[in-house]
């Protein structure tokens, strides 16, 4: 009989389809054998909690499903959700248990794990896959583990390329919490022996996600200025097939390259965009962090005040500027 909520249990499934969870991907010295994790991980098929079934959350329920693993999903839009409560949840799951929280930071995340610690028993652990702020982290931790509750955090990157690639994991906490989990993250990650990584202590998860985010912003402002150069010019008369040239053989390929061709094969001038840029919250706690540990990140910074930029159709700051110039040389002004 068909379990409600996944695919049917498997006994004596010998591999997991997207990956080995008994390889050792670190830490291994050529010419000596390599270290298992104990049996009782082996071939274990697990059933996981998962509240919040957004776009990544959604996904990454799916992909966890295809691995075999069984998992029951919450969401508030209950044409999404399997149950329709976290007590729901909690007690459709076999002790001891593990949920996954998928829900935005702050006091989404916040108002779900109180919740969770008065439903979940000794035993339980709770795991958060969504952007919280290391702090918050080590908040939570001491929380539920004042109830006897494990808690793993864990950064998540692959955005709506997930299902298919699988996911880059960055997670935080306890070995024994960690290894409890380890076979839904071996079924998220992306094949082969790269992908995921046990970054430290509670809270190490979310701060190395955190840091690969603050890249991400530096790295895209890089595409993004050379792009408008491109574009100014008028020498250069097809940009988006300079940027697909750089796709193949240049030090500065890169997925964000990739996508970058496909935006302007789809608007090749992105004309149809507007010129503004949210921040996630990510890259300004990165420079946060920099400034409390007094390290020099000039690129990270300035790429996140350029999405400040974006957001300003006249700019007060060029104002400044502006009359600065007019009065010490003269330089002519814009009116209004």
């Amino acid at each position: 009989m068909e379990r409600p909520y996944g695919p049917p249990r498997r006994p004596g499934v010998g591999s997991d389809p997207v990956g080995d969870p008994l390889r050792v991907r670190r830490g291994h010295t050529p010419g000596k054998p390599r270290q298992r994790r104990p049996q009782r991980l082996r071939n274990h098929q697990m059933e996981l909690g998962l509240v919040g079934l957004g776009k990544m959350g959604g996904n990454m329920r799916e992909r966890i499903r295809r691995a075999g693993h069984t998992v029951i999903g919450y969401d508030r839009n209950p044409d999404l959700a399997d149950v329709h409560s976290l007590r729901e949840l909690v007690d459709s799951l076999p002790a001891p248990r593990v949920v996954w929280v998928m829900v935005p930071a702050g006091a989404a995340t916040q108002s779900t794990v109180d919740e969770l610690a008065e439903l979940l028993s000794i035993g339980d652990i709770v795991v958060d896959g969504g952007n919280s702020r290391w702090t918050d982290d080590e908040k939570h931790a001491a929380e539920l583990a004042a109830k006897g509750i494990g808690f793993v955090d864990c950064g998540v990157s692959g955005g709506v390329w997930g299902l298919e690639n699988g996911y880059a994991l960055m997670f935080g906490g306890e070995k024994d919490h960690v290894a409890r989990v380890q076979p839904i993250f071996d079924a998220l990650k992306p094949e082969g022996e790269f992908g995921a990584v046990h970054a430290g202590k509670v809270g190490a998860g979310h701060f190395a996600k955190m840091v690969h985010n603050g890249i991400e912003y530096a790295m895209m402002q890089a595409y993004a200025e050379g792009w408008e150069l491109l574009e100014k010019v008028d020498s250069v008369t097809d940009v988006r097939e300079v940027f697909r040239s750089w796709q193949e053989g240049t030090v500065i390929r890169s997925w964000l390259l990739d996508l970058a061709v496909n935006a302007l094969d789809q608007d090749e001038h992105l004309e149809q965009l507007r010129g503004f840029a949210q921040d996630s919250g990510e890259g300004r706690w990165t420079v946060e962090a920099a400034i409390d540990h007094a390290v020099p990140l000039p690129a990270i910074t300035a790429s996140l005040f350029a999405r400040f930029a974006s957001r300003q159709d006249d700019s007060p700051q060029m104002k400044m500027i502006a009359a600065l110039r007019n009065q010490f040389g003269g330089h002519a002004v814009e009116k209004a």
